[in-house]
């Protein structure tokens, strides 16, 4: 199938990556980046191996790193890396961290693969080739309304600017439950039919571009807090197809 020695590779490398976080992370303790997010010696050298494997499988293919990782690309390919998603989780010791890696392939992401470590869960997908939780095909849930759905929301401290802000939560009321794990646990979480909504409203494309290409391939909606698609646009919004008409109304039109 198509992309199949890309996934193997990406799988390998978001592996070793998890092995190199698991074995630093015992009294590891996190610098503050210019934007004032957290970075850890970890981060660096699992951004170092990810790249250095990909570099030896794919070497006319691009690199863009979170953690400053970039290759220009020979091929109209690129590779983009988070090597540690959730550093505050990680140096507090919680489950939610990821390992993220995604192939864009002329401006469209074509593979994406979330390790979460901790948990022992890998998630992936490639384009036309499904979306799939440790072997297993991924399931969208078969809820209808907002009354049935769960919605994941991030990034709390980043919505004073929203438009939507001033209903948020009378809207958020209106949903069975309300969650936030922090951005790929709960954007998983929606792949494999535990969440309907999924609304992350301030982060980078090495945030987006795998989760992306997942909740694609699962059957899911992926849009943009402007109504794009791009996963440089700064946000992202995963739905069910049921749920995209009711998000979109609240998030997008209002933006």
């Amino acid at each position: 199938m198509p992309f199949d020695k890309e996934l193997s590779v990406a799988r390998d490398a978001v592996a070793a990556a998890a092995d190199i976080a698991l074995r630093m992370q015992p009294g590891i303790v996190a610098e503050a980046k210019e934007d004032l997010s957290p970075v850890t010696m970890a981060d660096r050298e699992c951004e170092r191996a990810v790249t250095a494997i990909l570099r030896s499988e794919f070497p006319e293919d691009g690199v863009l790193g979170e953690e400053g990782a970039a290759v220009e690309s020979r091929s109209g390919r690129r590779w983009i890396i988070d090597p540690i998603d959730g550093t505050r989780d990680f140096v507090r010791g919680n489950w939610l961290w990821a390992n993220l890696l995604a192939l864009e392939d002329n401006g469209e992401v074509v593979v994406g693969v979330v390790n979460l470590p901790v948990l022992k869960t890998t998630c992936w997908a490639t384009r036309g080739g499904g979306a799939f939780r440790d072997g297993r095909p991924m399931r969208l849930s078969d809820k209808q309304s907002v009354g049935d759905a769960v919605v994941c929301l991030n990034a709390w401290d980043k919505l004073a600017k929203r438009p939507f802000r001033d209903g948020l939560i009378d809207w958020l009321a209106r949903f069975w439950a309300v969650r936030g794990l922090g951005g790929a646990a709960d954007a998983m979480m929606l792949c494999d039919g535990q969440a309907e909504v999924w609304i992350e409203p301030d982060a980078k494309p090495w945030d987006f571009a795998p989760l992306k290409i997942i909740a694609l391939e699962a059957g899911a909606c992926y849009f943009t807090l402007d109504g794009g698609d791009s996963i440089y646009a700064g946000s992202g919004v995963i739905t069910t197809p049921a749920l995209r008409a009711e998000a979109e109304a609240f998030l997008v039109r209002q933006s």
